[in-house]
């Protein structure tokens, strides 16, 4: 056992784990930040993706370790002060989930996606998708999200 350093959500928590804990679970056990769920434990199904320093990254494999001298942004930090973030807020309007399960991970894709695109667009989007996969079949409305926000960031919202 040692102890990791984080920066999550903008708080700096110290945690007892060992270094080669896999990410997600240091968020889940340690932090109680639920949001980033364990599917495949294999990085193939993107539902426990966060963000460090603001690129999208998955957090079942990779050791804390790693993390410690990076800036990590789990679903639950996007919001700003309870209010949704625009991908949140698209998902919400579009009905963009079903379960839930996978609906973190494609938030995070996508919020990443549209913080690094100069120009977003639908096909970006769609290839920062790439690799989340959804059992339940909300990919219409997934679409739909992702159509209001590249539409809005045209419009310059």
């Amino acid at each position: 056992m040692g102890r990791v350093v984080l920066n999550v959500n903008g708080a700096v928590s110290d945690v007892e784990a060992d270094p080669a804990t896999p990410l997600i679970f240091v968020l889940r056990n340690e932090l109680g930040l639920m949001g980033a769920k364990l599917g495949c434990g294999l990085e193939q199904c993107g539902a426990c993706a966060v963000m460090a320093d603001g690129e999208k990254v998955l957090s079942c494999v990779r050791a804390v370790s790693e993390f410690e001298a990076r800036a990590i942004t789990t679903v639950e930090g996007l919001a700003d002060d309870g209010d949704f973030n625009p991908v949140q807020r698209a998902f919400l309007e579009a009905g963009a989930a079903q379960c839930g399960y996978c609906t973190s991970g494609l938030v995070v894709a996508l919020t990443a996606y549209l913080e690094a695109a100069e120009r977003p667009d639908r096909r970006g989007a769609v290839e920062a998708l790439e690799g989340h996969l959804c059992r339940c079949g909300a990919h219409a409305d997934v679409l739909r999200a992702v159509d209001r926000l590249v539409a809005g960031a045209a419009d310059g919202g």
